[in-house]
């Protein structure tokens, strides 16, 4: 049976517990952030651990490190995902373009907002 274990860490420990994890050979399953109703940013790091999965996660900060130049990929793809949704800043990594989302759908810090069908029609010549 699987098993999830949360360990609160602070910005200044997110890469050197990311550079743990990868001479450990863990993989980074995922980085998770959202806002929480009382305006508390939350960034979660979820790594493999066998069966089981570790789950660092520093609340409270807008800005945290990047951890692309230790997981590349795995985690500049999460870290720009996250990003592009919900007020979170990852410092050093290159954010300059959006990944899914058009820059009128977002609307607001950590709000989504869908533009109506006919709408998007319209703008995109489809009617």
């Amino acid at each position: 049976m699987q098993t999830n274990e949360k360990i609160q860490i602070q910005p200044e420990e997110i890469v050197p517990t990311a550079e743990k994890m990868r001479q450990a050979g863990r993989l980074l399953i995922m980085i998770h952030g959202h806002i929480e109703n009382d305006g508390t940013p939350v960034v979660t790091y979820d790594y493999d651990d066998g069966p089981n999965v570790l789950s660092y996660e520093v609340r409270g900060h807008a800005t945290v490190p990047t951890i692309s130049h230790i997981y590349d990929a795995a985690a500049q793809w999460a870290e720009r995902d996250v990003a592009e949704l919900v007020p979170i800043t990852f410092e050093g990594l290159d954010c300059s373009q959006r990944l899914f989302m058009p820059d009128n759908l977002l609307s607001g810090d950590g709000q989504i907002t869908v533009t109506p069908i006919d709408v998007l029609r319209k703008e995109n010549h489809l009617e």
